[in-house]
């Protein structure tokens, strides 16, 4: 099927296929990186309600991995190194140089530890947006992952037939134009292959993860209230926290924590960024 998508994206060839970085905001500024979780459809869009508070004082980079927003829907390695060296040669041929501070949303939590763990000097800050870590997806068991991926596939034939109309989308922060870019992307791209496979690599990506020293950075860590999420939510987010220093910030929304305290949240990134000093000499 033929989606017309507006017609002034910017994208780079990473072998072959076409990924989609949004930027905004001054190049010289410091810069933000989010990276978005599981199934999310539409990257660009879901994060504007946040980014939009901190245009004026960063560089805003959204990428949008294979599968997810407007990149193509390739299925490449799910190996979690691989897709960190894809990101980050999208980001060199797009000219964004580090360092960044990495804003991870639930399962991108274990790309951003691992690309500290890989290339220290690309990262100068994790800011957590109730980000995965590894111990949450090492207690699942074989039936659990099996369970997940099935619902998914569901979904996704739903999908395919046209029957999930009815599923939620937030329009926080969207106009028109962008509300209905949102509903095709969200046609395209929900349930799609790109995202069951990493749902079937994403205990190896764990284990990879967590065999490796914990990074060693500022960081800090919005969590939810854990309730959309997994049992035992806050309680790994607590320790993973306690194991790296990481500093804890605990909100009482859902797990799309920037939907909902966006104005806080933002805040409170500009606080922590300021009083780490972090980009002095920029």
């Amino acid at each position: 099927m033929k989606y017309n998508f507006r017609t002034d994206l910017k994208y780079v060839d990473i072998n072959g296929h076409k990924l989609h970085i949004f930027r905004a905001g001054d190049g010289r500024k410091p810069k933000l990186v989010f990276m978005s979780g599981s199934g999310t459809a539409a990257p660009m869009y879901v994060f504007k309600i946040l980014y939009e508070k901190l245009i004026g004082d960063f560089r805003i980079i959204v990428i949008e991995k294979f599968g997810y927003g407007y990149s193509d829907l390739y299925e490449g390695s799910c190996k979690i190194d691989d897709v960190i060296a894809y990101q980050r040669k999208a980001l060199e041929s797009a000219g964004e140089k580090p360092p960044y501070v990495l804003l991870p949303h639930s399962m991108s939590g274990l790309e951003a530890i691992r690309w500290k763990q890989l290339y220290p000097e690309d990262v100068a800050a994790i800011i957590g947006l109730d980000m995965a870590t590894p111990i949450t997806y090492m207690e699942w068991s074989d039936s659990e992952i099996k369970k997940r991926i099935g619902l998914m596939k569901k979904f996704q034939k739903l999908n395919r037939l046209g029957l999930l109309f009815w599923y939620p989308l937030s329009r926080r922060g969207l106009d028109k134009n962008e509300c209905r870019e949102l509903k095709l992307l969200k046609k395209r791209n929900l349930m799609n292959d790109c995202y069951i496979n990493e749902a079937r690599a994403v205990q190896a990506n764990a284990k990879v993860t967590a065999s490796s020293e914990m990074p060693r950075c500022p960081m800090l860590m919005f969590v939810s209230d854990g309730k959309q999420v997994s049992a035992n939510w806050r309680e790994n987010e607590r320790k993973y926290a306690a194991g790296v220093g990481a500093e804890t910030v605990f909100l009482d929304c859902g797990h799309y924590i920037h939907y909902f305290e966006s104005e806080r949240i933002s805040t409170k990134i500009r606080e922590f960024i300021s009083k780490k000093e972090l980009f002095k000499d920029t």
